[in-house]
């Protein structure tokens, strides 16, 4: 399964770092950035996760929560969020439901080896719950940047 612009958000509700839980459609009347990431406290996931906390000022005066969602468990968030001092949330997917109804969960290769993972992608949600923008195999170079220009031209 796989989401495209003008579609419909999956709805989820999943727990978060520091305890919590969120619920996509408990966000209605926001703009909400999800962003799906491979692995919490790795290179490439650490800089693009500390790029959406360091422009988490300019999302929020854009009325948009970011939500940064991986299949890393909870301990493992909060110890992620901790360490990069992220100020937004980030959901696990530990069941990978999330990660399949927007098409993010993918083949992989890495050195030869195929295994199952998180193909990083983001996607921005309009108020009404509509897929506004999508990226995917993205690289974490302007990225954010790239996400929080949509994100402001939404309106």
């Amino acid at each position: 399964m796989t989401v495209d612009v003008g579609d419909m958000a999956p709805d989820f509700d999943l727990p978060t770092n520091g305890g919590a839980s969120v619920k996509l459609s408990g966000l209605r009347g926001k703009k909400v950035v999800l962003f799906f990431y491979p692995k919490a406290l790795t290179s490439g996931c650490t800089k693009e996760a500390c790029g959406f906390r360091d422009t988490q000022s300019d999302f929020s005066a854009a009325n948009t929560v970011v939500i940064g969602l991986s299949k890393d468990e909870v301990k493992r968030l909060d110890k992620f969020a901790e360490k990069e001092e992220l100020n937004y949330q980030l959901a696990s997917d530990f069941e990978q439901d999330t990660c399949e109804a927007y098409g993010v969960w993918k083949e992989k290769s890495m050195y030869g080896k195929i295994y199952m993972g998180i193909e990083r992608s983001s996607f921005l949600i309009d108020r009404e719950g509509r897929i506004a923008g999508a990226w995917r195999k993205i690289k974490v170079q302007g990225h954010v940047e790239a996400v929080l220009s949509a994100a402001q031209d939404l309106g």
